[in-house]
């Protein structure tokens, strides 16, 4: 590793999610000198349950609670939370980017041509998403099917693996970009965590990080951080850059499930369709888990009568934009849910139970909110301008921490194209 610490590069991109593995890319494709760490590793994804925790569910690694009882998931692997997430690819706000002289139209459509990104066709859409969407349509709800990140070429009809990591390929994640990088020359670091940002004279030319027990530097002309909503303002803040602790918001989640005596199923592409309610802030989809996220949330709530009905049980997501706030700090994360905030999901709840009753659903119960969208605590407008950089020169960021208001839906797209944009940007 001390052959990096003699090399000088065009750009350092920290953290492989789709910001970073985006913006990576596209600097590749220049034929720039790009190097990329990743805290986490880069080992293949294999689908199982204990890979997956080690990316998402170690406390102090991937998963931070909230004050208000809320578990917020990130994902430490290359590739970032595309990795476990479930591939579902909202279009980026265009309107709220634009008030701030950010036109992501072009990156939108040049990576609307090339991903493999459509609704699923129906041989892939489960029995539950099925019987959900004719609850929804009994209610004569707006319910559509919803944008998907998968091949459904390769996608296994009754697979259940694309929250543990999808292990066929089926799944598009940011590791596609970060290998396609890779073939163009970029260089990938994983374990490696990244200490401080090296600052001279008002300018970023580098950083420091540890590895294998060790620190280390590298030198670049640009810094990117990618680090994500948390990450981000952390690494900041070490570097004396930042103030301690950021607001945010985090897109709060809670699962809404209800048993049908006709079904045997529990194995399927979550959030095949789904409605949003874009004045409310409020978003509603299908979301079948594997069998062990499901239990762990039924005994959440104490329904332990409930444990062995994962193949008859039906869970819709409802999921809010919450207001800003709380505080992200240098080892804590805190939240409480404003009344707003608690008013939205009571009305998502509401929606869902009637979804569920219409769609033949019993005994129906809820977890508690979760979250997995941290972002917001690095907003364009605030922290950086419409470049992504900061009052740093050379020191951008490209992650959910940017994204200038609370927005309620998956920020993948809209990252893989606000990485399209700076990587362009950056090669000029």
């Amino acid at each position: 590793m001390h052959q990096l610490d003699r090399q000088a590069f065009d750009v350092i991109v920290v953290g492989s999610g789709p910001g970073g593995a985006s913006v990576a890319r596209e600097l590749a494709r220049r034929q720039l000198r790009v190097l990329i760490f990743e805290q986490g590793s880069a080992a293949p994804l294999q689908g199982t349950l204990s890979q997956m925790a080690g990316i998402a569910a170690v406390p102090g690694k991937g998963a931070f609670i909230h004050r208000d009882a809320s578990l917020l998931v990130s994902g430490i692997a290359a590739g970032g939370t595309t990795t476990i997430n479930f591939a579902t690819a909202a279009p980026p706000p265009l309107p709220m980017f634009a008030a701030h002289g950010i036109d992501l139209a072009p990156a939108l459509e040049s990576l609307r041509a090339e991903l493999p990104m459509a609704p699923l066709p129906d041989e892939l859409i489960g029995p539950m998403a099925k019987r959900i969407q004719q609850g929804a349509a009994a209610r004569k709800l707006g319910w559509r099917k919803l944008d998907k990140l998968i091949r459904p070429q390769i996608c296994r009809t009754g697979c259940w693996r694309c929250v543990y990591g999808c292990p066929f390929g089926a799944k598009w994640t940011a590791r596609n970009f970060l290998d396609e990088a890779v073939e163009l020359g970029a260089i990938v670091v994983d374990r490696a965590k990244v200490e401080q940002v090296i600052v001279e004279n008002g300018q970023a030319t580098g950083v420091r990080y540890r590895r294998d027990g060790a620190m280390h530097q590298a030198l670049g002309a640009n810094v990117v951080l990618a680090g994500g909503g948390i990450g981000s303002p952390r690494l900041l803040h070490r570097s004396g850059l930042h103030a301690e602790s950021s607001a945010f918001f985090s897109d709060p989640v809670i699962a809404v499930m209800g048993v049908v005596d006709d079904i045997d199923g529990g194995a399927e592409v979550p959030m095949a369709a789904g409605m949003y309610l874009h004045e409310e802030g409020i978003a509603l989809a299908d979301m079948t888990l594997p069998k062990p996220m499901y239990q762990a949330f039924a005994a959440q709530v104490g329904r332990l009568d409930r444990l062995m009905s994962h193949a008859q049980t039906l869970t819709l997501m409802v999921k809010i934009r919450d207001d800003i706030g709380g505080a992200i700090g240098p080892r804590w994360v805190d939240k409480t849910l404003t009344a707003g905030d608690r008013g939205k999901l009571a009305t998502g709840v509401g929606m869902a139970r009637e979804i569920l009753r219409a769609a033949g659903g019993k005994k129906i119960f809820k977890s508690w909110h979760f979250a997995a969208h941290p972002g917001g605590s690095l907003r364009i407008g605030d922290v950086v301008d419409s470049n992504l950089q900061t009052t740093t020169r050379n020191l951008f960021v490209c992650d959910a921490s940017v994204i200038p208001e609370s927005w309620g839906l998956p920020p993948t797209l809209t990252l893989l194209c606000l990485g399209k944009r700076l990587g362009t940007n950056l090669a000029v």
